[in-house]
């Protein structure tokens, strides 16, 4: 059986850094995802939009808050809404994306590294030891890094980091699928020596879930 598997080359992490133009919906189609009608987008898998302006008995579903892109096609995106028995028209609805920008010089990373907690429930009925487990924890993103103060993507990494501030990211690989999810910047360290170059590791605390697309 050939291997399915693809080489890591060309995969980029990116970081949040403002808002993009704001996409205008034309249509909604409630259900879980739900479908959005933008002609023309230009969204890709794994952005994360803010939608406002929508109508409809059930809007504050919808609007103010911030979704994950999947499905993409030309004309059409979903977001991970279930609005099945929801009450959503359009009205003049928007989508606004966040602007990414990329981290550069990347050498190698790995992550997404959390277990869930043990839940005890052993009484003294038990018969043997008893455990449920807890809320799903995605732990870090681990990066190994060549240092370049001019490289916007680190920069935004260090102020990241100065300021404490959440941050949303995106993992693309080779074959387009994504890895979003929000977190801080936990750590930003420099490493020298003789003949060799500076280096670097980060280290991203995962904030909730990451979202697959």
């Amino acid at each position: 059986m050939p291997s399915n598997a693809q080489n890591a080359q060309g995969t980029t992490l990116e970081i949040s850094s403002g808002s993009g133009g704001a996409e205008s919906c034309s249509a909604i189609a409630l259900g879980f995802p739900t479908i959005l009608t933008s002609n023309a987008h230009a969204l890709v898998n794994g952005d994360v939009v803010t939608c406002a302006a929508f109508e409809g008995a059930d809007a504050a579903s919808i609007n103010s808050l911030t979704f994950v892109v999947s499905n993409v096609t030309t004309n059409t995106f979903a977001i991970g809404l279930d609005s099945s028995a929801l009450t959503i028209t359009v009205g003049s609805g928007t989508a606004t994306p966040v602007a990414w920008t990329t981290v550069g010089e990347i050498v190698s990373g790995g992550g997404f590294d959390g277990t869930s907690a043990i839940i005890p429930k052993t009484n003294l009925a038990s018969t043997a030891v008893e455990k449920d487990i807890g809320l799903q924890d995605f732990g870090t993103l681990k990066l190994e890094i060549q240092i370049y103060d001019s490289d916007a993507g680190q920069t935004a990494m260090r102020l990241a980091k100065a300021n404490q501030t959440s941050k949303s990211f995106k993992v693309t690989y080779p074959d387009d699928t994504t890895r979003t999810f929000d977190g801080f910047v936990m750590s930003f360290s420099e490493s020298f020596g003789v003949d060799s170059i500076v280096t670097g590791s980060t280290e991203i605390l995962i904030d909730g879930e990451v979202t697959y697309a």
